[in-house]
């Protein structure tokens, strides 16, 4: 079954929401094995996917585990950057927006390619632990009304065993798989409405604004399937964002702005 699903990739043949499913859980629960799913990956980097099998992707995503909840009604709102060489305005924006009094909870990820994520970043803080379970996520939510966490075993976890192995086998750079990935822990995160920061260029993942628009406006139709609101900025990354470049130098750089300060030698 599982190699017939993969040929079916491989002939440009649509797979239907069951076959999805089968592979994706199959993978997530040991059955299928990492070579297939490498296979699997790889087809869909070279052929694409069509957007009802992204969203049978996305749903398969979002239900490997739990869906946050809130248990009040408000404006909760996430946002993402897309990556690039110093980019670190997750660590600025987010507790500016939380100051506010509007509650911020973001799914992150690590980086693609040659940058780091925002998991990266605050992993290079001694102790500090990127994996929220729920209980933990919504007291944080209510105390100082900012969460950052990682895809764990409780919430998208198929995308973080999917996403291990797309960073070790080349299959990073399919677009229909970055916007899955994205999308599918925005949507399990709770929030409802998003800023992208879609980043292109010598430092960043996208090199050009072409494909930074080609991949908003798949994760636009993703989020209209699911009724989310979603907004869309596009930086240009000629050049590194800020002065520092690298994990820790870029936490430090964040805490500075945030303290008013511009450091200028770390």
């Amino acid at each position: 079954m599982i190699v017939e699903i993969i040929e079916k990739v491989r002939r440009k043949e649509k797979l239907t929401p069951i076959e999805i499913h089968t592979i994706l859980n199959g993978y997530l629960e040991g059955e299928v094995k990492d070579y297939q799913m490498s296979a699997f990956l790889m087809a869909i980097c070279c052929n694409g996917l069509s957007k009802d099998e992204i969203y049978s992707f996305v749903d398969c995503y979002i239900k490997s585990g739990k869906q946050l909840k809130f248990p009040y009604d408000t404006l909760l709102v996430d946002k993402h950057s897309t990556g690039g060489v110093g980019d670190k305005t997750t660590l600025i924006v987010a507790p500016i927006v939380a100051s506010l009094g509007i509650p911020i909870v973001k799914m992150s990820g690590r980086g693609l390619g040659l940058t780091g994520g925002t998991i990266d970043k605050l992993e290079s803080i001694p102790g500090y632990r990127i994996n929220l379970t729920e209980e933990e996520i919504l007291k944080q939510l209510e105390e100082i009304h900012i969460v950052i966490t990682g895809a764990t075993d409780e919430i998208t976890p198929l995308d973080k065993k999917t996403y291990a192995l797309r960073d070790v086998t080349g299959t990073v750079s399919s677009i229909p798989l970055i916007a899955i990935s994205i999308m599918s822990k925005k949507i399990a995160g709770g929030a409802k409405k998003f800023v992208f920061d879609m980043k292109y260029g010598e430092g960043a993942f996208m090199k050009s604004k072409e494909e930074a628009v080609s991949l908003a406006n798949l994760m636009k139709e993703i989020a209209s399937f699911y009724q989310c609101q979603v907004d869309f900025l596009y930086s240009d990354m000629s050049h590194p964002l800020g002065r520092a470049i690298g994990n820790r130098l870029e936490v430090l750089e964040a805490i500075s702005v945030l303290n008013g300060k511009v450091m200028e030698s770390f």
